[in-house]
């Protein structure tokens, strides 16, 4: 269904280019465009809130000279031109998986175009780590978004400043409490909301460049030369600061399955790029003015009587920035679980109109945990961005690699032309990151540990579940003979239809012989159910179920989903009646077996990991509440399985 409305929104959008004057199809490129402001660009929506107070502020603060002002503002500019307009919006957007983007898919993209191999492999462990940080990035976004726009009431009022965590604080954890609600009744506010506040960040940047016209000068790429040329240790460190402007433009990328491809580059270059860059000018041409406005030259930027009301406002958009950041997480987790990375996890519904609105209450509470950690041990918006950037940049320059896979397998653009894209972009990436890494020991490490434990949790499940699916298929009986077997010695049938879930679909499941073995009877029919995933973000219900005949009484289902589907067994089972068989769903019990892994020497992984996914494998949830199986048709059967 998802994907049916994007590809009618698609359709609408090339129409409405082709016919200019039909107004009806303008206005629903527009109000996509709208709607795609609100989600896709909250994130660096908010970053002029802190970006120059970091350059100017700090240990690596940049000197409040005219020339440094002129060439940070141009190193500001045509970074957003060369890393968000240039490498996302134009080019690596197009590397689309059936429509959707982000790391996970554009990883299996990448994967789909190369042969199984050593560099499939090295770009699938990329694209996994680039996948965990994004959860470190998850954590110090609505941390350090909140503070900073709190931290607008020192200005208005330097006695609340002792209020300044507290109020974040109580922000936050209201942002987290409501996840459990959905987001789906103020969701319709957040387009029309950024796109004021878009409005609002133009018009005060107006207003400071009257200050000092000549400002505009900054977008000549020589500014940023010449300050580079005479200052090349701070021009380097500097970076580490600008990187701050351009956090969350890979956002957009990742959010493309919910708008298309039109609408997100529609509302970059017309509104919130402008929009940006132009309070970039009005803040540096404050900064002109008076060096002194550097302490905070976002908010100096404001009308004294209007400070209250834009903290007010600046707030309301770090939540919203913080809900797409939040949203991304939950989504990433279902991906991870649908791709084999992660076990299953309790996922909530939070609407019935949209399928992509899910809630996922053990990350929730993770991420809360860590934000809270994270504003209480930091205190300061400023202190926050030391740890800021670095996992930015990291996923960007894996963004890079795994694009340039991409253009040249895919596009077929040759290696020239490759090698060019990867020449330009990857200097880019490499200058921010190495700019970072100087923030390691300041918090930059936060992040990177963050990341480095999701990446261990993630491909210990995967490798750990490849184990053993090997060890229960060698120890399993093959189902050709075990069928004809049962021709020889027949047991007794009972009505009703049993449905085994599996992973291999040659082989007898352990539950089905325990019932066998205890129970001595088999049922009418005999479903083997497997589930699998597919490296496409959704699979049309036409191409869903695989339903093969079998002798006696058994067939074989194959149930294949993408890695953005909801999986539903029972609404799969109903549609197989367009084959021929009909399922009744109180005439239908569902066996699942229930392994209890036990150690051994030698099982393919080291002690510690087998340790931890055999902690993981114990508190994974449910498979039927996962599938949504009725509880009351579940039959579980343990068995006790050596790893």
């Amino acid at each position: 269904m998802a994907e049916q409305d994007r590809q009618t929104v698609e359709q609408g959008e090339a129409v409405a280019e082709g016919m200019p004057h039909g107004a009806h199809r303008k206005s629903s490129l527009v109000a996509t465009a709208v709607a795609a402001v609100g989600v896709v660009y909250g994130d660096i929506g908010t970053s002029p809130l802190y970006t120059l107070k970091e350059v100017f502020n700090g240990p690596h603060a940049v000197a409040v000279t005219p020339t440094n002002v002129y060439g940070i503002l141009s190193l500001v500019f045509w970074a957003l031109v060369l890393v968000v307009s240039a490498k996302y919006v134009i080019f690596i957007t197009r590397a689309d998986n059936r429509g959707e983007g982000g790391i996970m898919a554009l990883t299996s993209l990448a994967l789909r175009v190369l042969p199984a191999g050593r560099r499939a492999w090295v770009l699938s462990t990329l694209g996994v780590f680039g996948a965990a940080l994004f959860y470190g990035d998850g954590m110090i976004t609505p941390a350090i978004s909140v503070l900073s726009a709190v931290e607008g009431l020192e200005v208005a009022t330097p006695a609340l400043r002792h209020w300044v965590v507290p109020i974040s604080l109580v922000v936050l954890i209201g942002l987290f409490l409501m996840q459990q609600r959905g987001t789906g009744s103020v969701g319709a506010i957040f387009g029309p909301v950024m796109l004021c506040w878009f409005a609002v960040l133009a018009g005060l940047g107006v207003n400071g460049i009257l200050l000092h016209p000549e400002i505009l000068g900054a977008l000549n790429p020589l500014w940023a030369v010449r300050f580079f040329v005479e200052q090349p240790l701070l021009g380097w460190l500097g970076l580490g600061a600008v990187v701050l402007a351009i956090t969350g433009g890979e956002a957009l990328y990742a959010d493309m399955g919910h708008f298309g491809r039109r609408p997100i580059k529609y509302a970059w270059f017309s509104v919130v790029f402008p929009a940006l860059y132009l309070n970039y000018l009005g803040q540096g041409a404050l900064i002109l003015d008076h060096p002194d406005n550097v302490r905070n030259p976002f908010y100096l930027l404001v009308p004294e009587p209007l400070l209250y009301p834009m903290v007010a406002m600046a707030t309301l958009a770090t939540i919203i920035a913080s809900q797409a950041v939040i949203s991304g997480a939950f989504s990433l987790t279902r991906q991870a679980i649908q791709l084999g990375y992660a076990p299953r996890m309790q996922t909530v519904h939070t609407s019935e109109r949209e399928i992509g609105q899910i809630y996922v209450p053990g990350i929730n509470w993770m991420l809360l945990g860590a934000v809270i950690a994270l504003v209480v041990g930091f205190h300061s918006s400023s202190a926050l961005a030391s740890a800021y950037g670095i996992a930015v940049t990291l996923t960007m320059m894996i963004d890079t690699v795994l694009a340039g896979v991409v253009v040249l397998y895919l596009w077929k653009w040759g290696r020239a032309r490759t090698f060019l894209f990867l020449l330009v972009f990857l200097t880019v990436d490499v200058a921010f990151f190495s700019a970072t890494t100087v923030k390691i020991l300041a918090g930059g490490w936060f992040p990177l540990l963050v990341g480095a434990a999701i990446f261990i949790l993630l491909t210990t499940w995967k490798r750990g579940r490849e184990l053993l699916n090997d060890r229960i298929r060698a120890d399993t009986m093959p189902l050709d003979g075990f069928i004809q077997s049962l021709f020889h010695n027949p047991p007794p049938r009972v009505e009703g239809t049993a449905v085994f879930m599996t992973t291999w679909l040659e082989g007898v499941p352990r539950a089905l012989l325990h019932n066998l073995i205890h129970n001595k009877v088999l049922h009418e029919r005999v479903v083997l159910l497997t589930v699998e995933t597919a490296d496409v973000p959704y699979v049309p219900e036409n191409q869903r179920i695989t339903l093969d005949e079998l002798d006696y009484g058994f067939y074989r289902l194959k149930v294949k989903y993408g890695f953005k589907d909801d999986p539903d067994i029972p609404a799969a089972l109903a549609s197989c009646a367009e084959q021929g068989m009909r399922f009744e769903m109180m005439a239908t019990s569902f066996f699942l077996g229930r392994e209890t892994l036990v150690s051994r020497i030698g099982s393919g992984m080291p002690s510690w990991r087998e340790k931890l996914f055999i902690l993981m494998f114990r508190n994974a949830g449910s498979a039927a509440d996962y599938f949504r199986i009725p509880p009351n048709r579940v039959v579980e059967l343990g068995t006790q399985v050596e790893l």
